[in-house]
């Protein structure tokens, strides 16, 4: 999992898709590199993990409603594995 990254709130009715991407472009700008993966609430990917805008969205109960937690992880020898 991510140490580090940008905390969106978006509280507004559009599909996941759009509010990552939002979320994406916004850290994109701030920090000037591509992230790779995006966690949000489970609520919000009850069909499991998938791509949107070239980032990894993945579940994560840490995170809370109507949030995204969008960054940079590192790959390990564990995620390379799994």
């Amino acid at each position: 999992m991510m140490q580090i990254g940008l905390l969106w709130y978006d509280n507004g009715n559009s599909e996941l898709p759009l509010k990552v991407s939002q979320a994406v472009k916004r850290y994109r700008e701030r920090f000037g590199v591509e992230p790779n993966v995006c966690y949000v609430p489970p609520e919000n990917l009850p069909e499991g993990e998938q791509q949107v805008a070239g980032v990894a969205v993945r579940a994560s109960s840490r995170i809370l409603r109507h949030h995204l937690w969008v960054g940079q992880e590192q790959l390990t020898h564990e995620n390379l594995a799994a």
